[in-house]
C-alpha cells in the first residue's frame, strides 16, 4: 500500500470532487446500521463527517499521517457534539486491531484497491471478517475496469497526459487544471496514474504545478465476489452506482457482502 504525501493530501478532496453521490449512500447506510461504524480508508474525513453529522458514532482508519492531518483540523472545526462521534486512528486496514466490533464496516471511495496484491486482499478482507459482528456488513466500491480505456491507454500515445478535468480552488479561488497519465499492467491488473495539477492565475498563467502518483490494483466483477466468498462473506448485493441501479459493465461495483461465521 502506499501513502499520500502531503501534496497528494492536499489535492486529495478535488481529486475525489466528482464523487458526490457516495456520501449520502455511505451515511444512509451507516444510519441504518446505528453505529458504530468503521470506516477504512477515512481520509480527510469527507464522507466520515457528514456520518457523524447525522448523529453516528464512526471510527475511522488511515495509513496516511498527512490524510489524518487534514482530517483532525476539520473535526477539531466542528460543534462538540460531532466530535465527541468520531475516533481517528492512523493504521494499514490489511492488519489493525480494536477492541471493540461493528454492525458495519465500510471502504469508500476504491480505497480497497490500494492493496496491490491479492494477499494483501484477503488479509484486509480477514482482519475486517474479525472485527464485524455477528452478521455485520461490508460495503465497499470500487470502478469496474472498463475493456475499451484500458486499451485507449496502451502505448506511448495511451499514456500521454490528457486534460481531465478543471475546478476552482476552494481557498484560492484560482482555476485548477487536473492533468493525468495512465498505465496499465496487465499482467498484474495495475494501474499505474499520475496525476498533474496545475493552478492558474488570472491571466490564465500556471504559477505552480504538482504531481500526485497513485498506483492500484483493479478487479474484476466476479474476481472480487469470489474474494469476498472466499473470505468469509456472502454477498447481499451488487449496485452499479449510488442510486442503487444494477450493475452494469464499466460503471462502479458497489459491494454489499454480510459477514459468514464459521
Amino acid at each position: 500500500m502506499e501513502m499520500y504525501d502531503r501534496i497528494g493530501a492536499g489535492y486529495y478532496d478535488l481529486h475525489a470532487s466528482h464523487m458526490k453521490a457516495d456520501i449520502p449512500f455511505y451515511v444512509q447506510e451507516a444510519r441504518q446500521a446505528g453505529g458504530p461504524v468503521l470506516e477504512l480508508g477515512c481520509g480527510t474525513g469527507r464522507i466520515l463527517i457528514p456520518t457523524a453529522e447525522a448523529g453516528v458514532n464512526i471510527t475511522g482508519i488511515d495509513l496516511s499521517d498527512e490524510m489524518l492531518d487534514i482530517a483532525r483540523r476539520r473535526v477539531a472545526e466542528l460543534e462538540p457534539d460531532v466530535q465527541s462521534r468520531i475516533t481517528l486512528i492512523q493504521g494499514d486496514m490489511r492488519q489493525f486491531d480494536i477492541d471493540r466490533r461493528f454492525p458495519l464496516i465500510t471502504i469508500p471511495f476504491r480505497a480497497f484497491m490500494h492493496l496491490l496484491t491479492v494477499d494483501d486482499q484477503k488479509q484486509a478482507l480477514h482482519t475486517i471478517h474479525r472485527h464485524l459482528e455477528p452478521d455485520g456488513r461490508l460495503i465497499l466500491n470500487i470502478f469496474d475496469p472498463h475493456l475499451d480505456l484500458i486499451v485507449g491507454h496502451r502505448g506511448p500515445l495511451g499514456s500521454a497526459l490528457k486534460l481531465r478535468n478543471e475546478f476552482t480552488h476552494p481557498e484560492s479561488g484560482r482555476r485548477i487544471l487536473i492533468w493525468d497519465s495512465r498505465q496499465y499492467d496487465l499482467d498484474r491488473q495495475i494501474l499505474n496514474e499520475l496525476e498533474l495539477y496545475e493552478e492558474l492565475d488570472e491571466q490564465g498563467r500556471v504559477i505552480s504545478r504538482n504531481y500526485v502518483s497513485l498506483t492500484m490494483r483493479y478487479l474484476f466483477r466476479y474476481e472480487m465476489q469470489y474474494l469476498l466468498e472466499l473470505c468469509g462473506f456472502t454477498i447481499e448485493a451488487l449496485y452499479g452506482d449510488f442510486d442503487r441501479d444494477p450493475f452494469r459493465h464499466g460503471g462502479e461495483q458497489i459491494w454489499i457482502a454480510r459477514k459468514v461465521d464459521s
